[in-house]
């Protein structure tokens, strides 16, 4: 850097010389590695230049002037318009897109909850279809049950009725015997002397 300050002031021969030393000193002072700003800056692409920058040639005559200015104005005032244009289009072009990626968003989104709603209703009705079959189990076993309740319940009953007939049978047999005179007095004999203890 000090040398290359000496040969600033050393070089005080031409003023094109000075000029480009300063402008390299200040590169190589200046100078870093492409920052993000710079490497978009590189890779920007740039439209063409357009065409009216520098076709302007002063003429001798100012009508003349006067005349090619206005001509230029009518040029740049179409490509104006045609620019306009054909932005309305693009921007017209671009409105539609939109609509036609939020009409489909809204029909994906509707087959989605219509699909959803489908699969809802088959599991409830799945589920109804289950429940059914476990209610309708339910009451074949209840029915059996009460089946066997009122079997168990008859048998018994009929047990009861037969043990009572028999009871019944027994004492009218016993009761129906035939015992002859000369047996009935001594059966009278027999109890009035024989006494049971209480």
């Amino acid at each position: 850097m000090a040398a290359s300050c000496q040969i600033l002031r050393s070089s005080s021969t031409s003023p094109s010389v000075k000029s480009v030393l300063t402008q390299t000193f200040r590169f190589k002072t200046t100078s870093t590695t492409p920052s993000h700003h710079n490497q978009h800056q590189l890779e920007q692409e740039f439209t063409k230049p357009n065409e009216f920058l520098g076709c302007w040639k002063a003429p001798k005559d100012p009508k003349e002037a006067e005349a090619n200015l206005g001509q230029l104005r009518r040029e740049y005032a179409k490509q104006v318009k045609e620019l306009r244009k054909q932005y309305i289009y693009e921007m017209e072009l671009q409105k539609q897109e939109k609509h036609l990626k939020d009409e489909a968003k809204r029909e994906a989104v509707r087959i989605a909850r219509e699909e959803r709603k489908a699969a809802k209703a088959a599991m409830a009705q799945v589920r109804a279809a289950e429940r059914k079959v476990l209610e309708e189990e339910f009451r074949q076993t209840l029915l059996k049950e009460r089946a066997e309740k009122l079997e168990c319940w008859r048998s018994r009953e009929k047990r009861i009725e037969e043990k009572k007939k028999e009871k019944k049978e027994l004492l009218h047999r016993q009761s129906s015997m035939w015992i002859g005179e000369q047996e009935l007095e001594k059966k009278i004999l027999e109890a009035l002397v024989v006494t049971t203890p209480l």
